[in-house]
């Protein structure tokens, strides 16, 4: 069990980092349009 708890935690982390970025970036560039442009 504890290697499939590694490995779901693993890929929660990863999806955590590749969707919430995009999600603050949706979020904030709703919010202030083209004033923190990167």
């Amino acid at each position: 069990m504890s290697f499939m708890d590694g490995v779901l935690l693993t890929l929660l982390n990863t999806a955590a980092c590749l969707v919430l970025p995009k999600l603050l970036s949706v979020i904030f560039g709703t919010q202030d349009q083209g004033e923190s442009a990167t």
